[in-house]
């Protein structure tokens, strides 16, 4: 890659001139002469080959060509000025990048609202986000790819912080046979029907919530399995607060069970006992517990 032939300071130096008004003006901002300013600016001018500035009686104004150049010299500040902040947080112990990972069932909006919450306090920090589901979280914990996981299971050698429950309801389309039935629906009619079951993303998979039903059809996310419930294609026990526009518009409806109708499962969230927790990875566990208890 060819190296630039403008500097970071001479960019820095155009900026100066056109947001002060002058060369004069520049040099007493910058604490140079002015006739090392004008030098700078006129070897900008050499070097990329275009006017960047023409002089109207005593004032220095923008070509057409310096203000697209300047403002694109903006951004590039910017982002040097981001890298070396990043550079310094860093020496100071702040992560550049915080490993998140999260069971699928955790509500979506509390976590985006913890996540915009981190972003004017990360310092730079990047947040890797996953999700997985079930056992899938605890591997990554124990595997130390995650600095950070919630997860509904208990995982032992760990003394996770208990955050907000999540309520799984049992669902199946209104037409579904298991709403014609002129009863409460017991577990022998359940096992009957097809049963809708999220994939276990762990390395070791658990069959949590099947109910040993005939026909099981497992897929890889709530998502999926909302889609097949609410056009007839079996039953299953889905988060509330995933399904919520789909009970509203009649396209799922809970079953009227005997016992289990509702299963509420609290959430936990888990650092990487491995390493000791840095600025950044604690200011975001705060912030996911403090808006894990949010309405």
């Amino acid at each position: 890659m060819k190296a630039p032939r403008v500097t970071l300071e001479q960019w820095r130096t155009l900026q100066a001139v056109v947001d002060h008004g002058g060369f004069a003006q520049a040099a007493d901002v910058l604490h140079r002469s002015q006739s090392s300013v004008s030098y700078t600016i006129a070897r900008m001018q050499e070097q990329l080959g275009v006017p960047l500035l023409e002089i109207i009686g005593r004032k220095a104004i923008l070509t057409k060509a310096g203000e697209v150049l300047l403002r694109r010299s903006r951004n590039l500040l910017d982002q040097a000025g981001q890298l070396e902040r990043l550079a310094f947080n860093m020496d100071q112990g702040w992560e550049p990048e915080v490993r998140l990972v999260v069971d699928a069932a955790y509500p979506t909006y509390r976590l985006a609202s913890a996540l915009k919450a981190f972003m004017p306090l990360s310092q730079g920090s990047r947040v890797q986000l996953r999700e997985e589901v079930l056992s899938g979280v605890e591997d990554c914990l124990l595997s130390g790819s995650a600095d950070l996981a919630i997860s509904g299971m208990s995982i032992a050698g760990y003394l996770p912080h208990q955050i907000n429950a999540v309520d799984f309801v049992a669902v199946a389309h209104p037409d579904h046979p298991l709403h014609q039935m002129s009863r409460e629906v017991n577990h022998e009619d359940l096992q009957t029907q097809l049963q809708v079951v999220i994939r276990d993303s762990g390395h070791h998979p658990i069959d949590s919530g099947w109910l040993g039903a005939e026909q099981r059809w497992t897929v890889a996310s709530l998502g999926t399995a909302t889609t097949l419930v609410a056009n007839g294609l079996g039953f299953a026990w889905l988060p509330e607060h995933e399904i919520i526009t789909e009970l509203d518009q009649g396209r799922l409806a809970p079953l009227l069970l005997q016992q289990g109708a509702r299963r509420s499962h609290y959430l936990y969230l888990y650092a990487n006992k491995e390493k000791p927790l840095g600025p950044a990875t604690q200011i975001l566990a705060d912030l996911l517990i403090k808006h894990s208890m949010a309405d």
